[in-house]
C-alpha cells in the first residue's frame, strides 16, 4: 500500500512547508511527524487546535502517520458549537501550539504541545485506504454541524485528480493564506503539497504584500477565495510589482465560493493570467476543476475530475441538482446514520444541494445551492449568481448578493444585497434594475435593492445569505 505522504518516508532534504521565517524540510517534517506520532499511537480520534502554524501541520500529520482520526477545530468557533463539536467526535487528545489558550469545551482533553523536531525514526506502516482519516465539520446552516468522515482513499483520489489537472509536481511552491480547519486550506493547501513532495509557504494571514513577496520569490501557485482574489482585484492595476508577480505565477486558484466576472477580468486584463476556479464541498471533496493547459471560462468550474461521476438530477431549464459518485466521497457522517442516509440517493448518488448547467463542451456552471441561490420567479428557475455578476459589471457596485423572498404574484421575488462602490452617492435602484434588464433579461431583474456597508461572511470569505434580512 503506498503512503499518502511518498516524500516524508523518503525523509526528502527539500522545503516541504514554511510560516514566516521557520522552515522544516520533508525529512525534518517526518522526525517531528513521526516523534509525535509514537506517542498519540493508539488514540481513538485527536483535536486539534488549528491555528495557521506549524504546529497544526506537524500535528495533522502525525496524526495521518500514526493512523488515528484527526478532527481540526477552529480556533475561532463559538463556545457552543465547539461544545458540540467535542461532543459528538469525543477526542482523547487536543494538540496544540504552546502557548495556545484553549476555551473551556476543550480545556478537559489531554492536552499534548505540538515540538517542532523529533527524532528521525522509520515511520509507522500506511495505515489501511478506508481508515478515516480528518473528521471535518460542515458549517451547520441547517443544524448543528455533522462531522463528514474522510477516509484516505478520499485524500488521495482527490489530490491526485488535481495533480493531472493542474500539472501539479514536486517542483510546484504553493502560496496561501488560507485558515487549516477546513478542506481548502488544509487538504489542498497543506496536504496536496506534501503528497506532491513539493512546498507550501503559508503567509499566517492574508495579505496582497505578502503574495506579492512569496510569488516574487519563486512561489509557482497561489491558492484563494473570492475575498482575496477582489483584493488583489482593487491593486493589481496600480501595483507593477503585484502585476508582475502574478504574470510569473504559474497557476493561480480560486474557491469555495464563485469568483465574480468582474474580478477576473481585471485580473487577466493586468497580469495576462486567468484565474481558474474548482469545485467540491467538505463531503465530497473536488468534484470539478478547470484545466491548467487552458480552456478555463470565468463563470465555470471547469470538467469533472477523473474517477468522479457527475449528473444533473431533475433538470429543467437547463439546471439541475449537481449528484456525484466516486472514489473522493466521505464514508459517512459521524453519529449520524440518518442523515448519511438522507444524503444519497436509492443508487447511490450524493445529492450536493448544489444547481449547476453544463455548457455545450461539458464545463460545469453552478448556479448556487438549492435552497438560496435558486429563485424560482414568474415560473422561471433563476440562479442567482448570474444576476450577481450583472450587478458587479455596474461600476457603482463593490459587492452584490442575491435572494429570493415570497411573492404572492411572482412565487418568489428577486432581492439584490449591494454594497455601493461609494456609499455616499450610490446608483438609483431603477439604474441597477435596469442594468440587470438589459444585460440578462427582463424577468431576471431586481424587484427590491437594499444598500448595505458590507455583506456577512464567513471564515472562507462565503457570503452568509441566511444573515441578510431588514
Amino acid at each position: 500500500m503506498s503512503p499518502l505522504f511518498p516524500s516524508l518516508y523518503a525523509a526528502e532534504p527539500r522545503e516541504a512547508i514554511r510560516f514566516g521565517d521557520l522552515s522544516l524540510t520533508h525529512a525534518e517534517l517526518a522526525g517531528a511527524a513521526g516523534s509525535l506520532a509514537r506517542r498519540i499511537a493508539g488514540a481513538g480520534r485527536v483535536a486539534v487546535w488549528a491555528t495557521p502554524t506549524p504546529q497544526t501541520v506537524i500535528g495533522v500529520v502525525a496524526a495521518l502517520v500514526a493512523g488515528v482520526p484527526v478532527v481540526p477545530l477552529n480556533p475561532k468557533t463559538g463556545e457552543r458549537e465547539l461544545t458540540h463539536i467535542v461532543g459528538d467526535s469525543e477526542p482523547t487528545l487536543v494538540l496544540a501550539s504552546p502557548g495556545d489558550q484553549l476555551p473551556s469545551a476543550v480545556a478537559t482533553l489531554t492536552r499534548i504541545d505540538v515540538p517542532l523536531t523529533g527524532v528521525a525514526t522509520a515511520l509507522p506502516p500506511e495505515p489501511a485506504d478506508e481508515s478515516a482519516a480528518l473528521i471535518v465539520y460542515t458549517s451547520g446552516t441547517t443544524g448543528p454541524p455533522k462531522g463528514a468522515v474522510l477516509p484516505r482513499r478520499a485524500l488521495a483520489a482527490t489530490l491526485d485528480a488535481l495533480q493531472g489537472a493542474w500539472g501539479w509536481t514536486a517542483d510546484d511552491v504553493l502560496v496561501h493564506g488560507l485558515p487549516l480547519f477546513h478542506v481548502h486550506g488544509l487538504i489542498l493547501g497543506i496536504l496536496g503539497p506534501l503528497r506532491r513532495g513539493g512546498s507550501v509557504r503559508h503567509l499566517g494571514r492574508f495579505s496582497v504584500q505578502g503574495v506579492t513577496r512569496e510569488l516574487s520569490a519563486g512561489a509557482t501557485m497561489l491558492f484563494g477565495v473570492p475575498t482575496m482574489y477582489h483584493r488583489i482585484a482593487e491593486s493589481v492595476g496600480g501595483d507593477g510589482e503585484l502585476t508582475k508577480a502574478l504574470a510569473g505565477a504559474r497557476l493561480l486558484v480560486s474557491g469555495s465560493a464563485a469568483l465574480p466576472a468582474p474580478d477576473h477580468r481585471r485580473i487577466a486584463e493586468a497580469t495576462g493570467r486567468a484565474v481558474i476556479e474548482r469545485y467540491g464541498m467538505t463531503e465530497t471533496l473536488m468534484l470539478c476543476a478547470a484545466r491548467s493547459d487552458g480552456g478555463a471560462r470565468p463563470g465555470t468550474v471547469g470538467l469533472p475530475l477523473p474517477g468522479v461521476e457527475l449528473r444533473l438530477a431533475d433538470e429543467a431549464d437547463g439546471i439541475g441538482e449537481i449528484q456525484v459518485r466516486g472514489p473522493n466521497l466521505f464514508s459517512g457522517y459521524l453519529n449520524r446514520p440518518d442523515a448519511t442516509a438522507a444524503a444519497f440517493t436509492e443508487d447511490g448518488w450524493f445529492r450536493t444541494g448544489d444547481m449547476a448547467s453544463r455548457d455545450a463542451d461539458g464545463q460545469v456552471r453552478i448556479v448556487g445551492r438549492k435552497a438560496t441561490d435558486l429563485i424560482k420567479s414568474g415560473g422561471y428557475k433563476i440562479g442567482a449568481g448570474e444576476i450577481e455578476n450583472a450587478l458587479l459589471d455596474h461600476p457603482g457596485v463593490r459587492e452584490a448578493a442575491v435572494t429570493g423572498e415570497p411573492d404572492a404574484d411572482l412565487g418568489e421575488r428577486i432581492v439584490a444585497w449591494v454594497v455601493p462602490t461609494d456609499p455616499q452617492s450610490p446608483p438609483e435602484e431603477a439604474e441597477l434594475t435596469n442594468h440587470v434588464a438589459t444585460q440578462l433579461a427582463p424577468h431576471k431583474r431586481p424587484r427590491v435593492v437594499h444598500y448595505l456597508p458590507e455583506l456577512p461572511r464567513n471564515d472562507m470569505g462565503k457570503i452568509m445569505k441566511r444573515a441578510l434580512h431588514v
